[in-house]
């Protein structure tokens, strides 16, 4: 039978091999071949690992990357890379030391391989679709796993077919790709599904064009995006030096589709993403004139070599209107050298450009947040609301194109109306420089090394096994999409944090709830906590501490309408039960503060029976949806993951 090339490295990739395709839905095991975790939420995937007892990655390879806290205005970031630093060189992964760049940028340039299967800390590490890896954003602890050896679980997606005929038109890009496919389909509308790209218009693309595709893939809830390998992608690799690294990566002619999006690329405009959410997308015709005070230009997004050619291009000879501030943030040290080398870097300052470090800066919420209700224009994947650190700004996402219009004009400007487009054209090599990357110590030499604790990395929050009952009160009634920025916030005042719980702990819900964290420890004199959520709760990072610190403030269970699939699976990791609403008028019938209960959990997780949720106010029972798999009901019985894992049985 003809396969999708979703399909196919899916096969090759079975941890045990199957007699056939696994159907959608159904639980997959894969091996996977690379792993890359970054600061903000390695710290803990690594204290996980050692947790694990595994003194070598088994993975073909493994790359941690400091790129999310780089701003070091204390001991604890610097304790965080130090301690990472040291077991990347015991356990045998790379190093890829501050201001190298971006992981998912430098990942794609020096190490991301077509055919490939890759997991990161990250949700954004679907970037690697665009060189045709089967890359996926996971959890901490599923990463630990991965790179003990072990397998990485997931239902079997669906596979969309987005068929691109035509060519983009100047002053169009790849990021009104992906945000014509977010208008669309919502960002709901990749939830179980793969994107796979194909058609003619797929060889109008550059690899970085494609990569902003998959990238930000992951605003639509989808498990992956993924472009096929062929001539350019192979270009690609030869301009790194890795051409030995490529192989064709494409459908089987006559392969079949779970459904189809048709778009032509010559008929996109430029568009953006209004506030507040990466879904909200307008033609920027239709917002022209709104006055501007901020653009940022980089994220993981668009940060690339081309991406920084065009701004630089457009900016040459031109000055920043004088009410805007304009950040630019390489994505690479690559990047940043051949901006340097070829004269492009100078071009930037002279236009009054301020260029910061090659790491996620401003995307994370790390700096340069703008006023108090500024208008700011960022080449970013999320504007969540009060994600940039203002929370009364109006976050807009959009291309390079229309961010560098607007920091010239002062006001959202169609690119259309400045002239003819430049035209850039990549280098046939690039300029390799890998001075900020360690390779780890020989198996022989790891003895030696060791492992270095700061004071601020704290242990994993300790969970027990699942009780025959739950009780507890609904601490908080959320809506629909609750982003994991809400349940657990970035910033710099926060991400110094990300290996403390107990400090996170006081900022758990803040935008919702001031006083959660407060509640919570009322709560446990009732017998624990219970999140009542909307549809797509927990959509967004793939930040595990939106499951822990929930599990160290006692929450026992988030029943909703619906789960981002990232963080249902953190959830069940982290030993919580993620519950869903059988009938979603339910959610309607419970109020903040009511004592819920289940009785007989375990009984009929074991059993597969039928489990309710009891409202002691009304006396009202819920049917609720436990759609576990058998593995998924394990670790829920065992209280977590971390529990579950033995690794002489099972990694």
């Amino acid at each position: 039978m003809p396969l999708n090339l979703t399909q196919k490295i899916i096969a090759a990739h079975l941890y045990t091999p199957a007699v056939r395709l696994p159907l959608p839905g159904e639980e997959i095991q894969l091996r996977i071949d690379q792993t890359l975790t970054q600061d903000a939420t390695g710290t803990m995937a690594y204290l996980e690992f050692e947790a694990m007892g595994a003194a070598r990655v088994k993975t073909e390879l493994s790359v941690a990357y400091i790129d999310h806290n780089t701003l070091q205005t204390g001991f604890e970031n610097a304790d965080d890379h130090r301690f990472i630093q040291s077991v990347a060189k015991k356990r045998g992964l790379i190093f890829s030391r501050p201001g190298n760049g971006i992981c998912h940028q430098v990942h794609l340039e020096r190490f991301g391989i077509p055919g490939k299967t890759l997991i990161g800390s990250d949700s954004h590490t679907p970037t690697g679709g665009g060189l045709g890896m089967l890359a996926m954003g996971a959890g901490g602890l599923d990463v630990a796993v991965a790179m003990g050896g072990g397998a990485y679980c997931i239902p079997m997606p669906k596979v969309t077919q987005i068929h691109l005929t035509g060519a983009l038109q100047p002053w169009v890009s790849a990021k009104d790709v992906i945000l014509e496919v977010l208008r669309r389909l919502s960002v709901k509308g990749g939830v179980g599904r793969v994107m796979e790209y194909t058609g003619p218009g797929v060889a109008t693309l550059s690899v970085p064009e494609r990569a902003t595709i998959t990238n930000m893939g992951a605003e639509l809830g989808a498990t992956t995006s993924i472009f096929p390998s062929d001539d350019i992608t192979r270009a690609f690799l030869k301009a790194q030096e890795r051409e030995k690294d490529w192989t064709a990566q494409a459908a089987d002619a006559g392969a079949t589709y779970d459904d189809t999006l048709e778009i032509d690329l010559s008929a996109l405009v430029p568009l953006a993403a209004l506030p507040h959410m990466p879904d909200n997308v307008k033609p920027v015709a239709e917002i022209a004139g709104l006055p501007v005070d901020q653009v940022c230009i980089g994220s993981c997004t668009n940060s690339s070599l081309q991406d920084m050619l065009k701004v630089a291009a457009i900016l040459r000879g031109k000055k920043v209107h004088p009410r805007v501030s304009l950040t630019i943030s390489p994505g690479s040290m690559q990047v940043f050298g051949m901006l340097a080398e070829g004269g492009a870097l100078a071009d930037i300052i002279a236009a009054g450009a301020r260029v910061l470090e090659c790491a996620c800066g401003p995307c994370i919420g790390m700096g340069q947040s703008p006023s108090s209700g500024a208008v700011s224009l960022r080449t970013f994947n999320r504007n969540f609301e009060g994600r940039s650190g203002t929370a009364d700004a109006g976050v807009y996402l959009v291309s390079p194109e229309v961010a560098v219009a607007a920091a010239l004009t002062g006001v959202i400007t169609d690119p259309r109306t400045l002239g003819d487009a430049p035209h850039i054209t990549l280098p046939d090599a690039f300029r390799l420089g890998d001075n900020l990357l360690e390779f780890p110590a020989t198996p022989e030499e790891a003895d030696a090394v060791e492992v270095l604790y700061g004071p601020n990395i704290k242990p994993f929050p300790a969970s027990s096994a699942l009780p025959e009952s739950l009780t507890g009160v609904a601490v908080l009634k959320a809506g629909d999409n609750i982003t994991t920025d809400h349940i657990m916030p970035a910033g710099a005042k926060i991400l110094p944090y990300r290996s403390n719980i107990p400090f996170l702990s006081q900022f758990c819900f803040r935008q919702l709830d001031e006083d959660f964290a407060a509640h919570c420890e009322s709560a446990r004199a009732l017998g624990g906590t219970f999140i009542v959520g909307g549809t797509n709760y927990g959509q967004g990072s793939s930040r595990e501490h939106a499951a822990l610190v929930p599990l160290y403030l006692g929450v026992k269970a988030v029943v909703a309408k619906s789960f981002a699939r990232i963080h249902k699976a953190n959830l069940i990791n982290a030993g919580i039960l993620p519950l869903t609403f059988a009938q979603e008028s339910d959610y309607d019938k419970i109020q903040q503060g009511d004592q819920l209960a289940l009785t007989s959990v375990r009984a009929a997780l074991t059993d597969d029976t039928a489990l309710t949720l009891t409202n002691t106010r009304t006396g009202e029972a819920y049917p609720v949806v436990t759609d576990y798999t058998p593995r998924q009901t394990a670790i829920l019985l065992a209280g977590g993951l971390l529990p579950y894992t033995n690794l002489d049985a099972r990694v």
